[in-house]
């Protein structure tokens, strides 16, 4: 018989990491942990595998005996080998999206990499073959679809459904925000993800609705008698967001003073709708309700009550939500923009997205001449520079006339 096996000394070629906290909550398949592998905390949600002292048998590709034992109990468990997600102090939202991006984007091609041998090489060509890489094939999203239904990639047919610009540039942001959170915890020595550039996505502007078309939405809305018709009013005329409308609860309304107090929202988080305060506190703040706001929240208020009445026992509300379903739960976010699209072609208005409606809000406070301040107030913008954005975009009326008068001006001065 040999000597007994030594476990390796840590030398110059390894270190020791600290294992991560037994607090941290993981999937039900479990931690994957083998000789060789250690979890490096890396980001809020994000934990990437890291290789640290194999000794001098290891490979370039850094997966020893030990590491590809780990890697199948992962696959038996049904783990997600190269990342863990956890929940710490981040907003829910924020969790579900670099969860995404890691488990579709990130893990697949870097998650076995070892995190000390990562380069901006291997960052640039990550991020290149991601951009030119079917995501029907990669993900086998048309070969997890019944036989029959199968229709592209799975039958030889790829679709070339290649991901977006903005897609791109989200995982590199994920990636980037591990990065950093290792250089934080000195795990790295600088944050290579950060050195790397992706095409910035080109937005699409939209021409927000008119003074005119605004006024046709809600004279069609409240012909109807639709029970959302103070949310498109809120919507409108204080440019509330999508989130924030749908959390406003009676509480915060106070109809003797005629004010508003935004401070919560509704927000979908993978499969959980939560009540939750706003993103940032400038988003905080008391807002003056006009008459045509008041009178139709008291409307609203008559028709929670009666569907209160009409579900009885069925009745759920408790968060004392000012919109809500027939049966008091909150109304999902998505709803509420499909619904708002649905009305605008019934109304036979162009259709806008429901968060341009804060355009079309700025829109109206300049065409009002109100002052840049005070429309900073109503919108809630952190910056007056993104007010001054708003009031850049200013109406194709007045850009017609801006040009003429100049047309004047020079025809004046030949």
């Amino acid at each position: 018989m040999g000597a007994p096996r030594r476990s390796p000394r840590p030398g110059r070629h390894s270190r020791t990491v600290p294992r991560p906290s037994r607090s941290l909550s993981a999937p039900a398949g479990g931690i994957l942990e083998a000789a060789g592998l250690v979890l490096i905390s890396c980001l809020g949600p994000i934990q990437l595998w890291a290789r640290v002292g194999g000794g001098s048998a290891e490979r370039a590709e850094g997966r020893s005996a030990g590491a590809a034992r780990a890697g199948k109990r992962a696959r038996r468990s049904g783990a997600q080998p190269g990342a863990l997600i956890v929940k710490p102090n981040l907003a829910p939202l924020t969790h579900v999206s670099y969860e995404g991006y890691v488990r579709l984007y990130i893990a697949p091609q870097l998650g076995a990499k070892r995190l000390d041998k990562l380069t901006v090489r291997d960052v640039r060509e990550w991020l290149t073959k991601l951009a030119t890489l079917c995501q029907c094939c990669a993900q086998g999203k048309d070969a997890k679809r019944d036989p029959g239904r199968r229709k592209c990639c799975a039958v030889g047919d790829c679709c070339e459904s290649y991901p977006s610009r903005r897609v791109v540039q989200g995982s590199r942001d994920a990636l980037r925000a591990a990065l950093s959170h290792a250089v934080t915890e000195e795990e790295i020595s600088k944050n290579l993800a950060s050195l790397v550039k992706v095409p910035k996505p080109r937005r699409r502007r939209i021409k927000p609705w008119s003074a005119t078309e605004a006024s046709l939405f809600l004279a069609d809305a409240a012909a109807r008698d639709d029970h959302l018709f103070a949310a498109w009013v809120l919507v409108l005329t204080l440019g509330l967001r999508r989130g924030e409308v749908l959390g406003l609860t009676w509480k915060s309304i106070d109809f003797e003073t005629g004010e508003l107090y935004v401070d919560h929202q509704i927000q979908r988080a993978g499969r959980a709708i939560l009540h939750r305060e706003t993103k940032t506190e400038d988003s905080d703040d008391f807002l003056p309700l006009p008459a045509v706001c008041l009178k139709a929240l008291r409307m609203r208020r008559a028709q929670q009550l009666g569907d209160r009445k009409a579900a009885g026992e069925l009745w759920q509300g408790s968060h004392d939500l000012v919109f809500t379903t027939k049966y008091g739960t909150p109304i999902e976010p998505g709803n509420l923009t499909r619904m708002f699209a649905l009305r605008s072609r019934r109304a036979g208005l162009r259709v806008i997205p429901l968060r341009n409606t804060r355009h079309t809000t700025g829109s109206l406070l300049v065409v009002l001449k109100v002052h840049p301040k005070v429309a900073q107030r109503i919108l809630r913008h952190s910056q007056i520079a993104t007010t001054m954005d708003v009031y850049a975009d200013a109406a194709d009326e007045e850009v017609r006339e801006a040009i003429g008068k100049l047309s004047d001006a020079m025809g004046g001065t030949g």
